[in-house]
This record gives C-alpha cells, sequence and structure tokens, in this order.
C-alpha cells in the first residue's frame, strides 16, 4: 500500500452550539496516499466539502488529527498553515477564479509571484504549465476570450504552475457542459497517469467521479464507503 500522504484520524468538525449543533465531520478516518486519484462524493449537506476544505488547510478540525505527510497539521500556526498551502497544495474551484483583466500567462503566474520568483523564471514556467494543458497558444489571451473549458484548464495550469504534491478540486466540472466535462477530466487522469500527481476531487456528478481509481462517499458527517473503482473511465 503507498504511503500516505493525507491523513485524517478520528476527525470532527462541529458548528455552533447546543440546539444550533451542526456536527458535520463526525469521527472520519481516511488515509490518501501519493499518486491516487480521489472522488469525494456525497450529498449537500454531507460533509464532502468540510473534508475537503480542512484537507486544503482552510479549516480546522473541532477535534482529531489531520497529518499531512506524516506532520500534524494542528501543530502548526496561522503563518505555517498558510506556507503548507502554498508550497504544497494546488487548488481548482467550480467558478475557476481567474482575474479578468489579465492574460492567462499573468493568471497561471500569479502563485509563482507570490512566493516571489523572478519575472523570467515566472514567464518560463507559466508557459511550459500552459503546455501541459494544451493551451501554449493562448497564452496572450484574456479569460473573457475563452471558453468555459479553457479558463478551467488555466486554472489547473495555475494550480500545476508550483508543482504541488496534491491537487484538491473542488466540483471543477460543475460550471461546463458535458463535452467540456469530459475534457478536463479526461486531462486530470492524464496529469495524474503521466505525472503521479495526487488528486483529490469533491463532485456529486458519478459520471466524473468514474475517471477517478477510489471513490469514498460522506453521508451525515461519515464516510459512507470507500472503494477502488477497478475500471476508470
Amino acid at each position: 500500500m503507498t504511503t500516505s500522504l493525507l491523513e485524517l484520524r478520528k476527525v470532527e468538525r462541529v458548528y455552533g452550539h447546543g440546539d444550533a449543533e451542526v456536527r458535520a465531520l463526525d469521527g472520519v478516518d481516511l488515509a490518501i496516499g501519493r499518486a491516487e486519484f480521489v472522488a469525494v462524493m456525497g450529498s449537500s449537506g454531507s460533509g464532502k466539502s468540510t473534508c475537503m476544505n480542512i484537507l486544503g488547510c482552510l479549516d480546522q478540525p473541532t477535534g482529531g488529527e489531520y497529518l499531512f505527510d506524516g506532520v500534524s497539521v494542528g501543530g502548526l500556526d496561522r503563518d505555517q498553515r498558510a506556507m503548507l498551502r502554498r508550497l504544497h497544495l494546488g487548488f481548482v474551484f467550480q467558478g475557476f477564479n481567474l482575474l479578468a483583466r489579465t492574460s492567462a500567462l499573468e493568471n497561471v503566474e500569479l502563485p509563482l509571484l507570490y512566493r516571489g520568483v523572478r519575472s523570467d523564471e515566472r514567464r518560463a514556467r507559466a508557459m511550459s504549465s500552459l503546455e501541459r494543458v494544451g493551451l501554449a497558444d493562448r497564452a496572450r489571451h484574456m479569460p473573457s476570450e475563452l471558453s468555459g473549458g479553457q479558463q478551467q484548464r488555466v486554472a489547473i495550469a495555475r494550480a500545476l504552475v508550483t508543482d504541488p504534491a496534491v491537487i484538491l478540486a473542488d466540483e471543477p466540472t460543475g460550471n461546463l457542459d458535458s463535452q467540456r466535462s469530459v475534457e478536463i477530466m479526461q486531462l486530470l487522469q492524464r496529469l495524474h497517469r503521466e505525472q503521479s500527481i495526487t488528486i483529490v476531487m469533491v463532485t456529486h456528478e458519478p459520471d466524473m467521479a468514474a475517471y477517478c481509481e477510489r471513490l469514498v462517499t460522506f453521508r451525515d458527517g461519515r464516510i459512507l464507503s470507500d472503494a477502488k473503482n477497478e475500471a476508470p473511465s
């Protein structure tokens, strides 16, 4: 079995108090190994998004422990958690989150700008990342000049440009039609297979989850099932 890169141990996340208490996660155990491609599924309110937020260091457990590559994230301060996100995690969102008045290339450069990477290296790495998603010829285009599928490819390139250990994708096909959705899933699948990137993807669509190697389903804050997909699409 692969070494766990992400691990939740008896993780709880509770919001509110008394009669208003909501137990979003209720004693969740989850281990994700290096180079896995995992779909996290469940209905609204099942806990899947809360789980993703904790894995992405965007939220903290109320109880239990989250370990990233063997290190307890609960023992890190706010700056250290921010550094973990910046250095080791790449994010892809349903809404693309591109800067409207900034070219595709400049959008992809942004994480490197925040790291203080010099301009010539930023440009070279951003172009390389766009090439990986098949958009090198659209580098100078603004988001408004790109289709939804192309915008999501730019967002994936931006997530890849820092060479993260993990890509966390939250409903990455949620704003796309069926054809563009398939193209994005095929791209993620190819990146995973060719470059051994660990990908954790939240989705409510079984046909998109079918591209993943493993399916984890949440219900009422707990893991209902955790199974391998023997024949990914």
